[in-house]
Formats: structure tokens, sequence, C-alpha cells
């Protein structure tokens, strides 16, 4: 693939990471991050364990602050451009509930809620009404192929089918970008295919965006781009290969 084939090159910017730092206990998680992210790519993030991958999602969500640098969002025809890392608590709040969504390894879904219900909440915590939110989350359930499962709680279903709860209540706000932290991690293989593709037509399928952190380089290679974080710094970006290339 040369580099005006590659995904990267031909969409518009969505994020842009400059110069991120943070450390935590006087330990460098991420020492200079820069990286720029298209608007409808898929992109995996991979590396060993204690290389700063989480971290650096965590901060390209505003889930925390870098302690370093600056990441932007660029505008969008659902949100203004924002520098996610000048925001308050109250902005960073607004953007991961309406702008961003995120699906983790363990689905971090509510037990004692219906797969609906679960749903819904996500929709409702947007603005959407309760109807409509119910609505959309049996839409996005019934499309992931949960018809049957809309009103069981969540301990009745299997891993599988909780983390397409998952998906569907990441995607039932339509965001910009989607995060998801090895969302694969704990399904057999072909559980872990199944949800992948369900996860990338969400996503990347709408023109939308996928981050995703994995140690699977099966998950890696169905991704239209991989980034490889050591010791919190990129050592390798298959976009940049394929610039060189």
């Amino acid at each position: 693939m040369t580099s005006s084939q590659h995904p990267a090159q031909q969409l518009p910017t969505i994020i842009t990471a400059g110069n991120v730092t943070k450390h935590f206990n006087q330990t460098y998680a991420l020492a200079g991050v820069d990286l720029t992210i298209g608007l409808g790519e898929s992109l995996a993030i991979m590396g060993p364990s204690g290389s700063g991958k989480t971290t650096l999602l965590h901060c390209l969500a505003g889930i925390i602050s870098p302690d370093d640098g600056r990441i932007r969002l660029a505008p969008t025809d659902r949100s203004a451009a924002a520098d996610i890392t000048s925001l308050k608590e109250s902005g960073r709040t607004a953007l991961r509930r309406e702008v961003f969504g995120f699906v983790f390894q363990q689905g971090l879904l509510l037990p004692e809620l219906t797969a609906v219900d679960n749903v819904a909440l996500a929709a409702m915590l947007a603005g959407m009404n309760r109807a409509d939110a119910t609505a959309h989350a049996r839409a996005w359930l019934d499309r992931l192929g949960l018809t049957e499962h809309l009103n069981k709680r969540i301990g009745q279903l299997s891993g599988g089918q909780a983390q397409r709860v998952a998906i569907a209540r990441a995607q039932v706000t339509q965001p910009v970008v989607t995060f998801a932290d090895e969302p694969t991690g704990a399904l057999d293989s072909r559980t872990s295919s199944e949800v992948l593709t369900e996860l990338l037509s969400s996503t990347t399928g709408r023109g939308s965006t996928l981050v995703v952190v994995t140690h699977d380089e099966n998950v890696a290679a169905r991704c239209s781009r991989v980034v490889r974080l050591a010791d919190g710094r990129i050592v390798a970006d298959s976009a940049m290969q394929d610039v060189a290339h």
C-alpha cells in the first residue's frame, strides 16, 4: 500500500495529539507521544504490558489529563473543535457522553439492568427522552442480533452477547469516535471475530473512528492502521511505514 492509498492519508483529521506526557509515581507511562487520527479510521494501539496503551487511550478520550502536551478534537457536524486537555471536567464529561463512545474488556454494564435498559440509559444520559432512547436501544440490539435477549439481565447473557450489548450502548448515541480497550480480550477466537466485525461495522462502517487497544494480532490485522508503543513512546506506525515505502 502506498502513502496515497493509506486511509490515514485520505481521511480528514479528527484527533491530534502532540507531545503527550503522563507519569505515575515518577515513572513515565507516556513519554512524548505525537499522533494524528483520521475520521473514519480504525486504529489499533499495541504494545507489551506497561507500554502505555491504555494510558494513551484514556488521555485521547479525556478520561484522564496528560501532564504535558495537547490533544485536540477537530470540528464535525456533531461537535465543535475542542482542546481536550484544557477542558474542565464538566467539558470532558460532555464529550464522553455526547461525542465519544466506549467499549471495555468486561463491558462495564450495569448487572441490575436489562440489556435494553443498559443501552437506553446511555441515550438518556446524552439527552434523549425515555421513549426515544428505548426505541433506539431496541433498534441497535436488533441490529446486533440480540432481539431475543432485550429483557435479559447481563448475568443471563454469554460473554459475546454482553459485548454486543456494550457495543450497542456505545453506538446508540452515534459517537464520532469510539474507544475500545481490549474489547475481545475475554472472548474465544470465533466470538472475538464476530464481535470485532460488529464493532467495525458500527463505527468505521458509518464513517466514524475506532481506536482500539489490543494484544491480539488478529484484531490489529483487521484495523486500517496499527501503532505500537514501548516504554511510553510510539516505536512503529503502519501509516509511517507505508509512507516510507
